[in-house]
């Protein structure tokens, strides 16, 4: 068995910008969780549970960090969409 690979990351223009304005621990922190979702994209919730066509856009929080992305299956691709941070 051949173990697939991880889905590549895209950003949003202004997910891009936010990203670059992080201090480094936060992106970096950033960067973990962005890992995790490409090797496994639906471990984190979807972003609207009551939405039964909104399963491929999933959000994930760590303490004040939030990001929102989509997952494009046919392309294998996850597109970031927000990042936030409350800090």
């Amino acid at each position: 068995m051949t173990a697939q690979q991880p889905y590549a990351i895209r950003f949003s223009a202004q997910a891009a910008k936010v990203l670059a304005t992080l201090p480094e621990h936060v992106e970096d922190t950033a960067w973990d969780v962005l890992d995790a979702a490409a090797g496994a994209p639906w471990v984190f919730g979807q972003w609207n549970a009551e939405d039964p066509e909104g399963e491929d856009v999933r959000h994930a929080s760590v303490g004040q960090l939030s990001l929102t992305y989509w997952v494009n299956r046919p392309l294998r691709r996850l597109s970031v969409l927000t990042i936030t941070w409350l800090g």
